[in-house]
């Protein structure tokens, strides 16, 4: 069964750019010129990635993905014509997974797509295995199977990458992981430059898990070397 993947811009050029690319790579493809109308195709259909565009007429991307992000963790990718530091910041802040700048490279666009719904997979398959895979540290639980995060006795839901962010430092407590280290283990990529990537998902996940995330008392950061989870 083909992968659908909804692609929602409101430029018809682009949209049929993406589409022929994600159709010759085997995707189906839904395609919405509005935020609106895009959603209810996501409701619909129930695709397994999206492709937004921020800036839209009426509902940007950006109120989409966090519409969105209110029922699934399915990934999103943003594009925009914006290239700052900051743009790509609030992109991930309102629930993204990853942000390409207009105008982009297809191929690039491809393997960024593949590398999402590769990880959104590895999270979501559950595994026929007679043991039950969890991690228990005092207020935090993590139910690898299911993919559930119970912290403070409630219940979060977390994106694929907020989740195998936090599984990484819980998996170590105690161990002090740089952001070089948690983005190669959590991205699989190798880090050649500085960015914010991993600083704008910890502050997601603390927004969710913490009961104040100004005072952290879960994830702590390890000022000049990077983050950990006490024992």
């Amino acid at each position: 069964m083909q992968e659908k993947i909804l692609v929602v811009d409101d430029d018809k050029t682009i949209a049929d750019l993406v589409e022929i690319h994600l159709v010759s790579e085997g995707y189906g493809v839904l395609k919405a010129n509005n935020a609106k109308d895009g959603l209810e195709l996501f409701y619909a259909e129930n695709p397994k990635l999206l492709i937004l565009d921020i800036m839209m007429p009426d509902m940007t991307g950006m109120e989409m993905c966090e519409i969105v992000r209110r029922t699934s963790n399915v990934p999103i990718i943003m594009l925009s014509a914006k290239s700052t530091d900051l743009d790509k910041i609030v992109g991930l802040q309102n629930g993204a997974d990853d942000y390409v700048t207009k105008p982009f490279n297809p191929l690039e666009l491809m393997a960024r797509v593949k590398s999402q719904l590769r990880r959104y997979t590895e999270f979501n398959i559950q595994e026929k295995v007679e043991e039950k895979h969890e991690i228990r540290l005092s207020d935090l639980y993590i139910d690898l199977d299911n993919h559930r995060v119970i912290v403070y006795e409630k219940e979060v839901k977390l994106t694929p990458i907020e989740f195998k962010v936090l599984v990484l430092l819980a998996s170590h407590p105690g161990k002090v992981f740089s952001t070089d280290e948690i983005f190669e283990q959590v991205w699989n990529e190798k880090m050649y430059e500085a960015n914010n990537t991993v600083m704008v998902h910890i502050r997601r996940l603390r927004e969710k898990i913490e009961l104040n995330p100004r005072n952290a008392k879960l994830i702590k950061t390890v000022w000049g070397v990077g983050y950990k989870i006490e024992e």
